[in-house]
């Protein structure tokens, strides 16, 4: 359980927790396949996409591969399940206008914004995220919620990702907060749950993407319930 009254700082992961990158990412790949005239369904390549990019992400994050093999893999990996064969010049050519688009997209989950607004008198707010500097700090600002943060820390800033405790604690002695002051919360359990309460902080696990259920600490399926809590 959360002991309410020692929470000082409210740490928020990004992706699949306030920004919804199913959504913008959707949103993006659709503009994309018009511009180019692809005429496959953008629903059955989403279907075989989100889980493939997952699995890349989790390399990535195991550091397993780099960030050129995630941008290229999870298409190419996608595309193979599609039984589609299209040439490294498309897949580049979709992969770079995917990042450059990406962010301007701004998908917020349910009740973000109220959740936030109801936080921030009462809290310091900040944001560990395992995505790239620029994309995230565009993702926050074209959204209209980078206000509402005082430490904003990606891995790329950081030099590693969730749950390594490196970022945890370069983020703690950032927001100048000791860990049993702040509250992490997060979609992942490895990264986000797992990672934090290692370094004994507390946690929300706000389960977006109906991961197993687990023991490890409260888990939440929507954002309004933290206005309860907090």
């Amino acid at each position: 359980m959360i002991d309410i009254e020692k929470v000082q700082h409210v740490f928020f992961d990004l992706d699949h927790t306030l920004w919804d990158f199913e959504k913008n990412s959707e949103a993006t790949f659709e503009s994309i396949f018009k511009e180019l005239k692809l005429d496959f369904s953008l629903q059955t390549f989403l279907q075989f996409y989100n889980p493939t990019n997952h699995f890349y992400w989790k390399l990535y994050r195991e550091n397993k591969i780099s960030e050129i093999e995630l941008r290229h893999s999870r298409l190419e990996k996608t595309f193979e399940k599609m039984e589609i064969t299209p040439s490294a010049k498309l897949i580049n050519k979709i992969s770079e206008l995917y990042i450059e688009r990406l962010s301007k997209h701004t998908h917020l989950f349910k009740d973000t914004i109220a959740v936030l607004e109801y936080l921030f008198p009462k809290y310091k707010l900040h944001i560990i995220t395992n995505g790239f500097e620029n994309v995230q700090q565009q993702k926050l600002k074209n959204s209209g919620i980078a206000h509402f943060f005082d430490v904003v820390l990606t891995a790329e800033k950081a030099g590693y990702k969730k749950p390594h405790s490196t970022i945890f604690v370069t983020a703690l002695e950032e927001a100048k907060v000791l860990p049993e002051h702040a509250l992490m919360i997060g979609d992942s359990l490895e990264a986000d749950v797992q990672g934090a309460l290692k370094l004994g902080m507390q946690v929300i696990h706000f389960n977006s993407h109906s991961e197993d259920i687990h023991q490890e600490c409260l888990i939440v399926d929507e954002l309004a319930v933290l206005m309860d809590m907090l």
